[in-house]
């Protein structure tokens, strides 16, 4: 009989052919009840998976972090269930579980609207209050194939075409409707109760937009009322801080059809823009960066050798002259090691470190596109390290440091950090690939406190560390990379000469702390809900007066405050001073200077703050000390 070892160290014999649900129930009723599925040696199954052999075994109850994933994907498979059962001639795709929700992908002749995800949700909430139970049953491909070639499913036949020889096939039946899944799933509908379908978009079969376009319905969900409540809140107010709509509504930036993709900065959005330029530039200055400035176009050949025409020659824009093609460079580390190549490097230059805000362009799908998040023009704070193996720990330590210090600098407190490691499609050996990720582990390990593994989602020439933000919306933006590089160089013949007086090639470690310049202000604007710190106001004061009789001593005022280097600029118009405080307010304007009788005859100045903090006749210098420790 199989031995099975609980979490807190309990072993036990069980019968044969004994089930997840089974050793559940023998341990708790009470747990029984809130199972959702169970762990075999650390892998995931379905409660009605039979324990075959001696083994691990940890139960997963519905409010459990996986269980709450669970949960989620098996409400993606009920979307199927009811689009099937409201528009019987649907074709389902895929339906993965994401970031505190879910999604299904389906073929619908219908158009679907916000006002037909309510009937869909009426459906799913009529299938669930039945409480059946989700049946799992492994197949083989053929009676996979068959199962679907009858229900005329051309995605999942697609899809089982494609999945490895052995690997298991498994069918989830839900009443009428037949799914395909990894799993697990809930064993029965009746833990499927508190969710919100949020909406529907667009989207290519797997992300070629070769292929046709479906419709993608979004939903979330969560194990109380309570929590599903909250989170729908969230949604709404990130809604208002839509960094499209707080955008127009300050005048800071703008998109257009005959530019997709790409950003008109008006004056006020291009003033943040330059200050965090000028933020980062002062940083990588400090910390012994050179910064250069690159070509937009290169020989397509360049791309050739460095890998990234073969990997993202999809991606790349391109144009051609005198019967020569060249790239619209979509990132700079290639320009950066021709830097590097001219003239003769020691040991002793080592490091080298070469910094560039890098106007790159990337063919992104239409469909994917959104605002300053996802853009096809973009500048990133890049920057390449060119060092010996031997400087590369204190190297990644160092940057690692200066990443956490400008986040904080922003006022993000929850950093996350994960290490990817090698992709299916690579470059370079096995050898070197060990390497990379043995000495990103051993850094990591020795100067943060956690980090989480994320398999296969490394850069094609070499593993990286991700920097993780989250917001005040709780949703986490990735940002920041450290890269580790030893093909690039190799491929693109950088060298210097070592110790010994032979030639040697450097180790590349690419980095960005903001990612993309456009997208970090789109966080920013979203995590403030466009009320920027004070000095990153494009606007910091808006002085105005009361009468035209105000306006020489407002003039005066705000000659004070440009001398004192702040962002000001009056508002003279004849409109009322409540009326002007109002729009002010609205438009995030940190401090309003109101001028009137009582100011001028004082020569003092009265504040209204954006939270609507008053400060009565001060003396102008007072102030202007005041704000000088905010700059």
């Amino acid at each position: 009989m199989p031995k099975i070892t609980l979490p807190d160290g309990f072993k036990k014999e069980i019968p044969e052919n004994t089930t997840l649900l089974e050793v559940t129930k023998d341990i708790s009723n009470s747990l029984a009840k809130i199972a959702v599925a169970g762990k075999i040696n650390g892998q995931l199954r379905d409660l009605s998976v039979v324990i075959e052999n001696d083994s691990d075994i940890e139960i997963i109850k519905k409010n459990d972090d996986e269980g709450i994933d669970i949960v989620r994907h098996s409400f993606a498979h009920l979307i199927g269930h009811a689009i099937k059962q409201l528009y019987p001639e649907s074709k389902m795709a895929i339906g993965p579980v994401i970031k505190n929700g879910f999604y299904y992908d389906i073929e619908c002749d219908k158009n679907l609207s916000l006002d037909d995800l309510t009937v869909i949700e009426k459906k799913i909430k009529e299938l669930t209050k039945t409480n059946y139970k989700v049946i799992r049953k492994v197949v083989s491909p053929q009676e996979a194939m068959d199962v679907f070639l009858e229900r005329n499913e051309p995605y999942k036949q697609e899809i089982i075409k494609e999945i490895p020889e052995g690997q298991e096939i498994a069918l989830y039946y839900h009443q009428e409707y037949i799914d395909m899944c990894r799993g697990p799933h809930v064993p029965n509908t009746k833990f499927l109760k508190h969710f919100k379908l949020t909406k529907v978009s667009g989207a290519y079969w797997r992300g070629n937009s070769d292929n046709k376009m479906l419709q993608r319905i979004y939903g979330t969900a969560w194990d109380t009322k309570e929590e599903l409540d909250n989170y729908i809140e969230k949604i709404e107010i990130a809604k208002k801080s839509d960094h499209r709509k707080i955008g127009k509504q300050q005048d800071l930036f703008h998109f257009q059809e005959e530019a997709p993709g790409m950003v008109f900065w008006h004056s006020k959005g291009w003033t943040i823009y330059n200050i965090l330029k000028d933020y980062i530039r002062d940083i990588t200055l400090k910390n012994g960066y050179l910064e250069v400035n690159t070509p937009q176009i290169l020989d397509r050949k360049l791309w050739e050798k460095s890998g990234h025409w073969d990997k993202f020659g999809d991606m790349i824009f391109t144009t051609s002259s005198e019967k020569k093609e060249y790239a619209i460079k979509p990132m700079n580390c290639p320009a950066h090691v021709q830097i590097f190549n001219q003239g003769l490097k020691s040991y002793k230059d080592l490091p080298i470190k070469i910094s560039e805000f890098g106007l790159v362009h990337r063919n992104e799908p239409s469909g994917t596109l959104h605002g300053l998040m996802r853009a096809r023009q973009f500048v990133q704070d890049d920057a390449h390290i060119f060092c010996s193996e031997a400087q590369l720990s204190e190297e990644i330590k160092s940057l690692i440091q200066m990443t956490f210090s400008v986040y904080k600098h922003f006022g993000f407190k929850d950093i996350s950090i994960a290490l990817s490691t090698r992709p299916e499609k690579r470059v370079g050996s096995e050898e070197l690939w060990d390497k990379s990720e043995k000495i990103l582990k051993k850094v990591l390990s020795d100067n943060v406190d956690s980090f989480s593994i994320q398999e296969g989602e490394g850069a094609f020439y070499g593993p990286k560390i991700e920097f993780s933000l989250t917001d005040s919306l709780d949703r986490v933006w990735q940002c920041g990379t450290i890269q580790l590089d030893f093909s690039m160089p190799s491929a693109l013949t950088a060298s210097y000469v070592d110790e010994t007086d032979n030639k040697a090639t450097p180790v590349m470690i690419h980095r960005a702390i903001l990612g993309s310049i456009e997208r970090f202000i789109g966080i920013l604007i979203e995590h403030y809900g466009g009320k920027l710190p004070f000095w990153l106001s494009p606007q910091q004061i808006i002085i105005a007066n009361i009468a035209d009789k105000h306006v020489e001593f407002a003039v005066e005022i705000e000659k004070m405050f440009k001398e004192s280097g702040f962002r000001c600029s009056l508002d003279l118009r004849n409109e009322k001073i409540g009326y002007k405080i109002r729009e002010h307010i609205i438009a995030k304007i940190p401090y309003v200077v109101i001028i009137g009788e009582k100011e001028v005859s004082s020569r003092s100045i009265s504040v209204r703050e954006h939270d609507g903090t008053e400060h009565k006749l001060i003396s102008a210098d007072d102030f202007i000390s005041k704000l000088s420790s905010k700059k």
